[in-house]
This record gives structure tokens, sequence and C-alpha cells, in this order.
């Protein structure tokens, strides 16, 4: 699990930090570790349907933001619990531009765990870099 959740950052929401040795397998930890929150049972969403997604930013933190973003609004308009099948990452000249695909199915409370509503990803100590070869992300969403 290369996630852990921040106990001491956010009193009223959730905080995690994730990380991986490429940006997009820090992404796919951060967009687990957000579905963690919501859901005890990670590994009993099944991959059902897929929306795909393009999100261009001009900053790495940004992407991560609007990534998490993402998965709230899916969650919210569709009921639908996802998960980070494939994503590509291109830098461009006008910054960071990912190509994500999300698989995973509608919530069904008989057998997704539910814990808490994640309502909003937050910007309050967002942070998304490169430190001796690993990506890391910080975020506090708002529950």
């Amino acid at each position: 699990m290369p996630y852990r959740y921040l106990d001491d950052v956010a009193i009223a929401d959730a905080a995690f930090e994730a990380w991986g040795e490429s940006l997009q397998e820090m992404l796919t930890a951060a967009a687990d570790a957000l579905l963690n929150v919501m859901i005890s049972n990670i590994d009993a969403v099944r991959l059902r349907v897929t929306r795909h997604v393009r999100i261009e930013e001009d900053a790495i933190d940004m992407l991560l933001f609007q990534l998490l973003q993402e998965l709230v609004y899916y969650k919210d308009s569709e009921r639908l619990l996802l998960r980070i099948r494939s994503a590509r990452i291109e830098q461009q000249d006008t910054g960071v531009v990912a190509f994500v695909e999300f698989a995973g199915e509608t919530i069904d409370p008989a057998r997704h765990h539910m814990v808490v509503d994640v309502k909003a990803v937050t910007l309050h100590r967002l942070k998304a870099e490169e430190r001796d070869g690993t990506w890391w992300g910080t975020v506090v969403v708002d529950v």
C-alpha cells in the first residue's frame, strides 16, 4: 500500500500521503487512498465500467487535485467508485496533461463497506513533488 494517512494534519478532514516510483504510480496510489477514505475494502470494487478523462494543468500539484476531484465528481454524479486502470502523463509547453482511464462500478452498500463520504479535495497543504527519485503527493479531503 503506497500511501498512509496523516492523523495530525487535519482534525475535521482526512489527509494522506501517497508515493510511487513514477508520477503515474503516485497518482494511482493517491486515487486508491481517496477511495480507501470512502470505503474500507477497495479490492471489492469490480472494474466493470470505464471513464476516460483528459486533465491539463500548469502544475503537477494541480493535476493531482483535478484527478482526485474527477473521482469525487463521478462518485457524486453517477454513484461510481473508480480506480485508475491506466494513466499517461505528457509534459507540454503549457504544462502537464494526463490521459486517464478509470474503471470501477456503482456503489453497492451490500459489498462496499462505506466509511465516510468525501465531499471535496482541498487545496490545504496540497503538494506533489519528486524527491530522490520518488514522487510524493500530500492531500487533504473534506469529509
